[in-house]
Parts: C-alpha cells; structure tokens; sequence
C-alpha cells in the first residue's frame, strides 16, 4: 500500500468496503467484526478535534504579530472574510435543501439505541434563541468545556487567548512558540491518524452496505453533482459580483491564477500554492504588505470552498437519516459553521475534521461521514480550487478598499501575462 497515495488507497478500501458488504449484506456476524475498526478510526478522528482547533486558532490569531499592527487592515479583512464565508454557507444550505443529495437512503433501520442518543441531543437544541446561543459561547470553565468536546466554548476562549497573547508582546512569544509547536506536533499525529484512513473507510462503508446494500451509495453521485454545481455557480455569481464590484473579472483572474488552480484541483492542497499566488497578486498590483497578511490568515478565515462543502455535507448527513432540520435549526447550524470553519489548516482533508465537529455539535450522527470519506478526494478537489479564488480576491478586494491597489501594476502585468500566453 506503501506504493499508493493516501487518495488511491482510500479510493481501493472503498472498493474493497463496498464488495466486502455487499458479499456480507444482511450478515451480522460479519458487521460485528468490522465494525470496531471503524468505530476506532472514528474516535481517533475526535480524538485529535479540540487539540487541532485550539492550537490553530491560536496560533493563527497571535501569530499576525502585535495587535496594533492589525489595524483596519484585520478589522476590513475579518469583517469581509466572515461576510463571504457566511454567504458561502448560506448557499450551501440552500443547495442542500434544492438538491435533497441525501434523500432516498432510510438510515433509520440502524438500531434504534443508536437513534435515539441522537435524538435527545436534537431535542436539546430545539428552538434555540439568541440568547442562549451567546451564553453558550462564553465558557465558565474552558477545561470542562475541553473535557466534554463542547467546541464553541472552545473557540470563543481561544480566540481571546490568542488575542491576549499578541497583546502581551515579547512575553507573549513563548507561549506562542509553545503552540506552534503543539500545532505542528498534531500535524505529525493528523497524518499518522490519516494512515489508518483506508482501514477505517474500508470498515465504515463495509458496515453500511452490508447492512443496507449497494444502493444505499446512490446518493453518493447526487451530492458530488450538488458540490460541483454549487461551487461553480458561487465563483461565477457571488465572486463575479464583488470582482466587478472591485473592478476587475473573476474570469480574468482565473486566467491568471490558471497553472495554480490546476495544480491545487489536482493535489487537494491549497499551500502547494501559497507562495505563488502571493507572488501574483503582488505582481497584480496588491501590495506586499496586505498580500503577505491577506492570504494566509485567509486560509484560515476565508475558506469559501469548505464553507460550501461543509454545510451541503452536514444537511447531506440529516437527510440520509431521515432527520428534518427546521428553519431555527439551520440557522443554528449556519451559526455552528461560521465558528468551526474557522482555524483549518490549508491541508487536503481538514473539511473531514471540520464537519465531524459541526455534526457533533449539532446533535447528528457521526458515522454518517463513512459515506462522505470514500469520495472526499473528489470533493476536496473542487473546494480547494475555490478557496484558491476567494483567497486570491480578497487580496484585490482589501487593496481597493485600503485605496493601495496599482491599477498600473495591474495593466502592466495583464498585458504581459495575455503577450505570453498568446506567445
């Protein structure tokens, strides 16, 4: 297996998961086991949740340096990142609503002591009101919040944690270093966790087609149909409206940004190309200083792609079990989403631990992300591709909106980049 990438080996198991259930269907001898290897790489998944959301979040908002030196360049870009982002999940609920991608799978024969957990912590959250979701932000004691998984909490003290620590200045630095290193240490643990991906998807999906059939994977092509869809009508609608609004097309700049777009389309990541649409950017009339803050604490803030994908999956999720989600409900879930898709690292699959967060807080099954995992390389394509574009569009926007864009840079450099690609 060594031979083969994470992709391919995963794309294998799933394979080998399907036929394996198939030739099992209705077998609960079988189902019992492999399920448990499932089951681990699910707790293995959760395990590295709050670790990898406390140190990101951290580290990504005191390591922008001082906090005097944010200035209305961080209060415009987080104010423009969390707009975008939140219009992002707003239309992938709508999508998910208009396409139903998880209709037509009855995931309520499982167990009912399996449902019914669920249910309870559904009922929990009923008819939520404003008030109660900004007492729950602010945790009373941030260790218990840890203990029990309540990851709002979490992120609302981290967020101010980072803030102090960029505050405090030098004294700051090594705790800061500290979580540096925590990030980077589960970093190493997120890619041996990934390892032992393919035996989980293997088990997950094993598990499920063997206790529903091969049909139950039909809705599988429903929602790649509604990601792709999506995200193709949210670049060429929602970014071509404020890429004219700044000026420029969103089409020009895909011209552009063509040889990074294919190279993260292809490899899932949007850091292989960090370095080099900071480049262009700059050299399309942005300056330094706001392209080196605006990119990548975007990769943090600005994730359009994964908001998108995010919240198709979670309502992907309910559908396939048969839970209707009420208008307060998705507005709760929007709310959810516009905290965990914060602090992702630009790294193929972190969608994967986003939304297993997102389900979790929300009450829904888990082991509904067994299906989503067997084709989330096909999903994280397209995602990573539109991060790519918002990302690199927020750079224009905030050089606009700072009055820093070099609208001559910017022709210069055009008629240069039309000259060789015409040559």
């Amino acid at each position: 297996m060594k031979r083969f990438g994470l992709a391919t080996q995963i794309f294998i198991a799933l394979v080998l998961g399907i036929g394996v259930g198939v030739a099992f269907h209705g077998n609960e001898g079988a189902v019992a086991v492999i399920a448990p290897v499932g089951d681990v790489f699910i707790h293995l998944i959760k395990m590295i949740v709050i670790p990898i959301v406390i140190s990101a979040l951290i580290v990504s908002i005191a390591g922008v340096g001082d906090i005097k030196k944010l200035g209305k360049l961080g209060g415009k870009s987080i104010l423009y990142f969390e707009v975008v982002t939140t219009v992002a999940i707003a239309i992938g609920l709508l999508a998910a609503n208009l396409f139903q991608p998880g209709t037509g799978l009855n995931m309520n024969k499982l167990q009912e002591s399996d449902i019914s957990k669920y249910e309870e912590t559904m009922k929990a959250t009923e008819n939520p009101n404003v008030a109660d979701i900004i007492v729950h932000l602010v945790p009373k004691n941030v260790f218990e919040s840890i203990a029990q998984g309540d990851l709002l909490p979490v992120i609302f003290f981290s967020v101010f944690f980072g803030l102090g620590i960029a505050a405090v200045g030098e004294k700051g630095k090594p705790v800061l270093a500290f979580f540096e290193g925590v990030l980077e240490a589960m970093f190493w643990v997120t890619n041996v966790v990934m390892k032992f991906a393919p035996f989980g998807v293997f088990a997950l999906i094993g598990v499920n087609v063997a206790k529903f059939g091969a049909a139950s994977l039909i809705p599988l092509g429903k929602l790649v149909l509604a990601v792709y869809v999506t995200m193709i009508i949210f670049v060429v609608v929602v970014l071509g409206v404020i890429a004219k609004l700044s000026g420029t097309s969103v089409f020009l700049l895909m011209k552009v940004l063509k040889d990074e777009l294919i190279l993260a389309f292809t490899t899932a990541s949007s850091e292989a190309v960090l370095p080099r649409i900071m480049d262009k950017m700059e050299k399309f009339g942005c300056p330094k200083s706001i392209t080196s803050f605006v990119i990548p604490v975007g990769y943090t803030f600005n994730l359009d792609g994964s908001s998108i994908y995010q919240a198709l999956a979670s309502l992907f999720v309910a559908q396939m079990y048969g839970i209707d989600l009420s208008i307060m409900q998705q507005i709760t879930l929007l709310l959810v989403l516009m905290l965990t898709s914060k602090g992702m690292a630009g790294v193929p699959g972190a969608s994967f631990v986003v939304i297993l967060t997102t389900l979790g807080a929300m009450g829904l099954p888990l082991e509904g992300v067994a299906f989503i995992a067997g084709i989330d390389r096909i999903l994280d394509m397209i995602r990573t591709a539109v991060n790519v574009i918002g990302n690199s569009l927020a750079a224009i926007v905030m050089s606009k909106w700072e009055g820093e864009f070099d609208k001559e840079k910017a022709k210069h450099y055009i008629a240069s980049f039309k000259e060789s690609d015409v040559a």
